[in-house]
């Protein structure tokens, strides 16, 4: 059995894999990883690789509370990936990132594939057909997009997610609602479209804890996934370790 697991800007989050199949996931707030890492060894003690993966500085008492039970890799940019890593920064690019660019790797490996995480920032990765990252983008997420016109005028109220009625907004906050969520609707339609100009029979992969807010939202064909990143952080722990 691998762990993997994912300590994001808002969530921590784990799987266990078997045979490369998810038998168990959850999330949780960081200051509950000490209990929340106990009670999983005790419900699957036969785990005996995990991957960390976190897109800040990891706390050295996290690795160390996971590597009592098993053998923990940290997932760096010094770590080996199964595809070509064209980034010009490659120190710099996002461990997350990484993840999701291996699972397209698996995935499609002989195929152009795009993967959109919206997340807190929606990070968009290029894997093409020769198996070569090449990088992509990155854009303000939903909430930090609220919390932008909140936080930087004086009279726009904070708030959160919402269904549009229509893309014409009829009040302060309709109007709001509109900017972001058909903002952003169109904004990663129109990136599709992009990246279709440039690479044929393009796969699109959709994840992300705003992935099911924006599926049904988008005109372009996609696949939504909310558990591409988990998949990639197991298929790097094995390609780590074997």
């Amino acid at each position: 059995m691998n762990l993997v697991i994912d300590i994001g800007n808002t969530l921590i989050k784990y799987a266990v894999f078997e045979n490369r199949r998810i038998i168990y996931n959850h999330s949780f707030e960081s200051g509950l990883f000490l209990s929340k890492i106990k009670e999983l060894f005790e419900k699957y003690p036969r785990i005996n690789n995990a991957i960390l993966s976190s897109v800040g500085k990891l706390d050295r008492k996290e690795r160390d509370v996971v590597a009592l039970f098993c053998k923990v890799h940290v997932l760096t940019s010094e770590s080996k990936v199964p595809f070509k890593n064209s980034y010009a920064t490659p120190n710099t690019l996002g461990v997350d990132r990484l993840a999701l660019a291996t699972a397209a790797f698996y995935q499609n490996p002989r195929g152009n594939t795009l993967v959109i995480d919206a997340g807190t920032c929606i990070t968009y990765d290029m894997v093409n057909n020769a198996g070569e990252y090449v990088g992509g983008a990155i854009s303000p997420g939903v909430r930090m997009r609220y919390n932008a016109m909140h936080n930087q005028t004086a009279g726009l109220p904070l708030l959160g997610p919402s269904d549009l009625l229509d893309f014409i907004g009829n009040s302060t906050e309709s109007c709001m609602h509109s900017g972001v969520i058909n903002g952003v609707t169109q904004e990663v339609d129109g990136v599709i479209r992009q990246y279709q100009s440039r690479f044929q029979d393009l796969t699109v992969i959709l994840t992300g804890g705003d992935s099911h807010f924006f599926a049904k939202r988008l005109k372009n064909t996609i696949f939504a996934n909310s558990k591409f990143l988990l998949e990639g952080l197991n298929c790097l722990l094995e390609y780590n370790t074997n």
